[in-house]
């Protein structure tokens, strides 16, 4: 009889030494980025969240940093003559601000069940007004703050100036840019575990494209509202007017055109959303402006 070489059973196909490492290194990627993820995380006292940081980055890191950047910009941006009288101004609302950190920071600890850790006492603050049309100001980590001078006229008053300058004090206190970087290193990871796993460059770019959406996004959009709430806390804290934040975002909304993307392809709430929030944090705040504003009681 002869031998019919269709009738010979199918031989089950061996998984090839390359394709078990592969999943092997897949695994250490996704146990790394696991074992990160639940390693550097904290609790930040100012909103009682569990937040990511890197436990290797110190506070001198961090203020080494933001100086770098500051200095980077003031080399090639110009500020204005601190003599001057928006100069001086800037700067009072900025040292009110400060002056009122620590008393903030205890208060919302306490209302979240924590102990105030006093991160920014050693913070070396400075803050300068840049020459530009810009509508924006900055606090970088360790306490190097610039003000816009496009942003004084959409402001139009002290307290709308400190509504501002609390919100971007609030990312430095918060250390926002701390967990950006823990944020953008487990990206990293997930990007080396895409590429172990054989995924071909469009289906890493989509992967990436959906994590932007599903995560990356909606983080910075978190920080953007904890900057407004606990800013908004230390403006009333430090004798301004809160009720200013409303009318003040209406204004930052005109100024911009009413161009936006839609909420969920940005890295801010939408101007709706965030005077919605806004309005509803004016009672708390208005508290704050009573208990701890020596001239309002």
């Amino acid at each position: 009889m002869a031998n019919d070489r269709y009738s010979r059973s199918p031989q089950p196909r061996r998984r090839g030494l390359f394709g078990n490492v592969r999943w092997g290194i897949l695994l250490l990627f996704i146990g790394y980025g696991a074992w990160y993820w639940f390693s550097n995380r904290s609790v930040d006292p100012y909103t009682g969240e569990s937040v990511l940081i890197d436990s290797g980055l110190d506070a001198s890191q961090e203020k080494a940093l933001g100086l770098q950047a500051y200095q980077q910009i003031l080399a090639q941006e110009r500020p204005v003559d601190p003599s001057t009288p928006v100069a001086r101004d800037v700067r009072d609302i900025a040292q009110r601000l400060i002056a009122k950190v620590d008393v903030v920071e205890t208060a919302l600890a306490q209302e979240h069940g924590q102990q105030a850790q006093h991160f920014s006492r050693d913070f070396d603050w400075e803050v300068n007004v840049i020459e530009s049309e810009q509508a924006n100001a900055f606090c970088l980590p360790g306490g190097k703050m610039a003000v816009y001078t496009g942003l004084i006229p959409v402001a139009r008053s002290r307290d709308a100036m400190a509504v501002v300058m609390g919100h971007e004090i609030t990312h430095a206190l918060l250390r926002h840019g701390a967990q950006r970087m823990a944020q953008q290193k487990l990206t990293q990871i997930g990007q080396m575990a895409g590429a172990a796993s054989g995924m071909d460059p469009q289906q890493q770019q989509m992967v990436m494209a959906a994590m932007g959406y599903g995560y990356l996004l909606p983080y910075a959009r978190t920080h953007e509202t904890q900057a407004d709430e606990v800013g908004l806390m230390l403006a009333a804290a430090a004798c301004f007017d809160p009720r200013e934040a409303v009318p003040l975002w209406e204004r930052m909304g005109q100024a911009s055109g009413g161009r936006s993307q839609p909420e969920f392809a940005s890295t801010h709430p939408n101007p709706g959303t965030r005077i919605q929030n806004l309005q509803a944090l004016i009672p708390k705040a208005m508290e704050y402006r009573q208990r701890f504003c020596e001239s309002a009681r």
